[in-house]
């Protein structure tokens, strides 16, 4: 543990728009004996001229951010990234990470780009477009927002007559700037897909994620609360030092979805996935794949607003958010001095 009045300490500031999100990271950051500052991004300004904070920032914005009413956040979040940087802080899941992260697209090249194997990946924008690239697909193919989670935008599609069908239905949402994601549908032989977890270049666990339901899979716990938590407690407020007090929001999956994994960190496309966290500034990441009926492992999506789901945690051992602050305190405090502060 790390002593709070050290010198030697810096303040943590956690860039977020979801509170729900923000509890298991601010406690675990606390008993590394940091102090912690929520800046709560959405509406605001950046004035150029003036140095930021000192400290170490945290960026844990998501690009569901607008399903929450959070409409200015995403590009909010990019003057003020590149502010930060521009200005010599230290910013763990920085611009580059978090560009990466707005875009399947950007996934996609940089998977390919790292040797790893991706479904066959198309982005349009506009109904012609769209119409266009599905007659290209031999076979089945999903549809995602380009800027996605939640399983923002995913549907299945068997033909493009299929799609134009949906494109011309009421509630059609093409997602933020329009841009959608024509995606090879993989027909997995069992319903789930593997998500691998990395924080600061060092695999922590692997799970699976089942799909039988759907493709909603955040794992927090605030998206999988159990019966008696469903509904937030009237008065609930965002946690103490948060600049907006919003209402917390469950995601509708369920409890039940998530299960260890065997795969291992001895894993060739797990070092792959190191190598590309690694190469790329992504310091915190959840990246999934799922598995054809050939054994073939196709990787589709990079989060780096990555939660973890602790009763997954308690079964396998792994405390996540603690993994991450103890990164953040390699990260924040040189190891020379550290055994000096240490309590």
């Amino acid at each position: 543990m790390i002593r709070r009045d050290s010198p030697q300490i810096p303040q943590i500031h956690v860039l977020y728009e979801n509170p729900a999100w923000i509890p298991p990271l601010q406690e675990a950051l606390a008993r590394e004996g940091f102090r912690v500052r929520l800046v709560h991004v959405n509406e605001g300004l950046v004035d150029p001229s003036a140095a930021p904070p000192e400290g170490i920032w945290i960026n844990r914005i998501s690009p569901s951010s607008h399903t929450r009413g959070h409409v200015h956040t995403v590009e909010l979040a990019r003057q003020l990234l590149y502010w930060l940087e521009s200005h010599g802080r230290r910013v763990i899941n920085g611009l580059g990470a978090f560009e990466l992260e707005m875009s399947k697209l950007r996934q996609d090249l940089v998977l390919r780009r790292h040797g790893i194997r991706t479904p066959r990946t198309v982005l349009a924008v506009g109904r012609e477009h769209l119409l266009a690239a599905a007659a290209t697909f031999d076979g089945a193919f999903i549809t995602k927002h380009d800027q996605g989670g939640k399983g923002l935008g995913i549907r299945l599609f068997r033909d493009a007559r299929e799609l134009e069908r949906h494109l011309d239905a009421d509630g059609f949402d093409a997602g933020p700037g329009a841009r959608m994601i024509l995606q090879q549908y993989i027909d997995a032989p069992e319903p789930f897909i593997t998500r691998v977890e990395i924080v600061g270049g060092r695999f922590l666990f692997a799970m699976r994620s089942s799909t039988a339901d759907g493709f909603e899979l955040c794992p927090s716990d605030a998206c999988n609360p159990m019966p008696s938590e469903r509904t937030a407690p009237s008065g609930q407020t965002a946690p103490s030092g948060t600049e907006e007090a919003a209402a917390p929001e469950a995601c509708p999956a369920g409890p039940g979805l998530f299960s260890p994994s065997p795969v291992a960190e001895d894993d060739p496309l797990v070092q792959r996935y190191i190598r590309l966290c690694n190469e790329e500034g992504i310091e915190i990441a959840g990246i999934e794949f799922v598995r054809d009926a050939w054994g073939h492992r196709y990787t589709y999506d990079i989060n780096g607003t990555t939660n973890y789901n602790q009763t997954l945690g308690a079964r396998i051992g792994v405390d996540g958010m603690g993994e991450v602050a103890r990164y953040v305190r390699r990260a924040a405090v040189p190891t020379r001095r550290r055994r000096r502060i240490a309590s």
